[in-house]
């Protein structure tokens, strides 16, 4: 029999390595298999909620917040490049780059959870911000990416026209916060263990394998 393992994925579609970290364990529960039976879920996190609508330029925003020089933040793109390309995931970042608000996103998210679809519409979002360049917080872009899932594209622009699910989300924010997550990705397994960063799959695969051989070692 599948062990049973919950997953709470707390993220941001604004951030590359949480692209990263869901890849990798992507990858490390397709190792694992049949022997675990996951239920995963995944929470909201906002890197900039204080973003204007209008976004701000990536290389910008990544010198004031983090104070990167150019050669720094070039060096830590190539890292990325190359950690999505091992993983199957394309960053493109162009001079024109951007980094947009997110909780419309959320929001969205946290509807397609209902409907069953979130991870697919996590990955369309992180495909839609990394690859394409798209504008996230732009409402007809996320009624495309919500489309692209099989999920209802009136609804969806119905929800983001509302406040639908806007108290959901920040309470589920401000729940994850009060647990002491200050960085993304954490990824926590069984309200207990948790892993943070963009580990590569077999950390992953490690640490699962741990979890669930506890059972059986009781």
């Amino acid at each position: 029999m599948p062990t049973p393992l919950r997953i709470d994925f707390v993220s941001d579609v604004a951030c590359p390595w949480c692209v990263v970290g869901l890849r990798s364990l992507s990858k490390a529960l397709d190792a694992i298999g049949d022997d675990v039976a996951v239920d995963l879920h995944f929470q909201p996190f906002e890197l900039n909620p204080d973003m204007p609508p209008e976004g701000q330029n990536t290389f910008e925003h990544v010198r004031e917040k983090y104070g990167s020089t150019p050669e720094k933040s070039a060096a830590a793109r190539e890292v990325l490049r190359e950690s999505g390309e091992a993983l199957g995931f394309a960053f493109r970042y162009s001079p024109d780059s951007r980094i947009w608000n997110t909780f419309d996103a959320h929001r969205l998210l946290h509807w397609a959870g209902l409907e069953g679809r979130q991870r697919e519409l996590k990955e369309a979002l992180f495909e839609v911000n990394f690859t394409e360049g798209q504008n996230v917080s732009d409402h007809d872009v996320l009624v495309r990416a919500a489309i692209s899932t099989g999920l209802d594209g009136e609804t969806a622009r119905s929800i983001l026209a509302s406040g639908d699910y806007a108290e959901a989300v920040r309470s589920d924010e401000m729940l994850w916060r009060n647990r002491g997550i200050n960085a993304v990705p954490s990824i926590v397994f069984n309200q207990r263990w948790m892993i943070q960063g963009g580990q590569p799959p077999e950390v992953f695969e490690q640490v699962i394998r741990k979890i669930i051989a506890q059972p059986a070692a009781a």
